[in-house]
């Protein structure tokens, strides 16, 4: 087995297929080193807190080296980081605080959006009002809140504010990051570059606190980009990896030994039990899988390992158990089974001591073949909405982007990255089984 496993150098296509391969398992063990799974659930759930600093529909930072412009990446400054605040007694019970976040703009295009958060910690139901000034690398302020009211914590969307749209005549984030004097149409104007601060002012009562961060979100953001729920790819590419080769290579061993070994105890016994499950197996064949994974994860449940125990059940009986029948019959007439049958060996030991291993080396390149179709057939079921709500996979990701209509808005990194993952998956898998077949079955080998 070892010498013809390592006649597989001869193959320059195998070579590429287990480099491949172990690069996947790389990755997959780096996803669940660095990201553990509970994380990543929680990570891929997002909600308030958790990807509120990242852009939506972001593009791969990598972008930034296709355009001759230098595009915006996401801007975050606080008041525990750049920011300076200045507390001021008013004399009747409360402060007036001041915090100024300076940031520096040196970007050829506009951002996407500009928010502010706040958090006021005091006591009661009292509201904290507070003014917003902007000020631009000319230093002309613009009031962009002269009196707002908040309780505990604040998000007020810049880039949303309607009022603030009408005085520009343009949008926030484009009014805001331009030279005002110029005017035009926002498609006519570009982005002034230079320093840029945020003012923001309020009354607050006596042992009380506040804070604020500003974030100008980027049009590129991370390795992967970034989805409409802002969250990074990044972490759902890292992790559809692990996924992907564990339900492929569960869903393959599983089948596939279990397969192999029934076919060679019903080709031993012969009568009865070669009969019930070859008509197990020719019911089996025509039942349609994916429609039946379909219904099961319409009406009853989409978790990945229910689908992965009904993948392996319905592939047991299957086409190979014909396939393996075929070859177990002429092995079954060996002389060394009659041998072993006259020294006394049982049923069960003759079968795994002597007939199937006689078969084994048949099963690897099958074996290796059948594990990208798995891997398919669960994207398969993530892209039309049936893949496990909570797991973060490659068909999911295909199923997002297409929910958001991510191709006809340009986003094309959305759906390229996945495919091609899963296009190199069933590429190196496909080449080391070829090659395997090649070596365990010389028939095949060119002269």
């Amino acid at each position: 087995m070892l010498r013809r496993l390592k006649e597989l150098r001869r193959y320059p296509s195998a070579i590429v297929g287990v480099a491949i391969i172990f690069l996947l398992i790389a990755v997959s063990l780096y996803a669940v080193i660095a990201i553990p799974y509970g994380k990543a659930i929680v990570l891929w759930r997002g909600g308030p807190g958790v990807w509120d600093e990242n852009p939506r529909n972001a593009q791969p930072v990598w972008f930034d080296l296709f355009t001759g412009d230098k595009l915006p990446r996401t801007i975050v400054v606080s008041t525990a980081d750049a920011g300076v605040k200045t507390v001021e007694p008013l004399g009747d019970g409360r402060n007036r605080v001041q915090i100024t976040l300076p940031f520096e703009y040196p970007y050829d295009r506009f951002p996407t959006e500009v928010t502010l958060f706040s958090q006021a910690a005091q006591e009661g139901s009292a509201r904290t009002r507070f003014s917003v000034v902007w000020k631009g690398p000319t230093g002309e302020p613009t009031a962009l809140v002269t009196s707002r009211s908040m309780r505990g914590s604040d998000s007020y969307f810049i880039s949303q504010d309607g009022q603030l749209l009408m005085r520009l005549g343009v949008t926030p984030e484009v009014g805001l990051f331009s030279d005002a004097s110029l005017g035009g149409h926002a498609s006519q104007r570009t982005s002034a570059k230079g320093q840029y601060e945020i003012v923001v002012q309020a009354e607050i009562p006596e042992g009380a606190d506040f804070d604020t961060k500003l974030v100008v979100y980027g049009q590129i953001h991370g390795l992967a980009g970034t989805d409409h729920r802002r969250r990074d790819l990044t972490v759902a590419l890292l992790w559809g990896a692990p996924l992907a080769l564990v339900f492929g290579l569960l869903a393959a061993v599983g089948s596939s030994l279990t397969t192999f070994a029934l076919a060679g105890i019903s080709t031993w016994f012969g009568g009865k039990v070669d009969a019930l499950f070859q008509r197990i197996t020719e019911v089996n064949m025509i039942l349609p899988m994916l429609p039946i994974l379909i219904m099961v994860g319409q009406f009853y449940s989409r978790s990945i390992w229910l689908m992965l125990g009904i993948i392996i059940a319905l592939s047991i009986f299957g086409g190979a158990m014909k396939t393996y029948r075929a070859m177990f019959l002429q092995a079954k007439e060996a002389p060394y089974i009659e041998a072993a049958r006259a020294y006394g060996a049982g049923n069960f030991r003759t079968i795994f001591r002597y007939l199937l291993p006689r078969i084994l080396p048949v099963l690897l390149p099958t074996f290796v073949m059948v594990v990208p179709s798995f891997v398919f057939l669960e994207a398969s079921l993530a892209v039309i909405g049936l893949g496990d709500p909570l797991l973060p996979t490659w068909g999911k990701i295909i199923n997002d982007a297409q929910g958001q209509s991510a191709l006809y808005k340009g986003l094309y990194y959305w759906v390229v990255e996945p495919a091609v993952l899963l296009m190199m998956t069933g590429f190196a898998f496909a080449m080391v089984g070829f090659a395997l077949d090649r070596v365990f079955n010389p028939r095949l080998r060119t002269v």
